[in-house]
């Protein structure tokens, strides 16, 4: 019945500071849609933006977000990257399981809490 994810939603505070921190930090593409709501390309899924209490559908929480993204650097490299950026490692590198098998993962918090974690499958480096 399901066969990916399109897109994922993040709570957060102030939706242009948010844009501005995932373009300088993870480079990633920021689009409009829907009448000037903001999101981030990741590849061919989507990371969508929203304030507290913008959508009254869920029981969202700045903050509560807890997401994996992909790269093909290695983990030293995105750890150097974070750090040269001025963004604090919560964790890593460090071993974990992905939806494929074993990566190797380095954690950081977003401006509003949100758990990112940037991870590498071994056979794709």
């Amino acid at each position: 019945m399901i066969r990916s994810i399109d897109h994922i939603v993040l709570t957060v505070r102030d939706i242009a500071q948010s844009v501005a921190f995932y373009e300088r930090v993870l480079g990633l593409e920021a689009v409009t849609f829907a009448g000037g709501r903001r999101a981030l390309q990741v590849g061919a899924q989507k990371i969508n933006l929203q304030t507290l209490g913008q959508e009254t559908r869920n029981f969202a929480g700045i903050g509560s977000g807890d997401v994996c993204l992909l790269t093909d650097e290695t983990p030293e490299a995105v750890r150097a990257h974070l750090e040269a950026q001025g963004v604090e490692i919560v964790e890593g590198p460090v071993a974990k399981t992905g939806a494929r098998g074993p990566i190797t993962s380095v954690y950081f918090n977003d401006p509003d809490g949100n758990l990112i974690e940037i991870s590498s499958y071994d056979a794709d480096r």
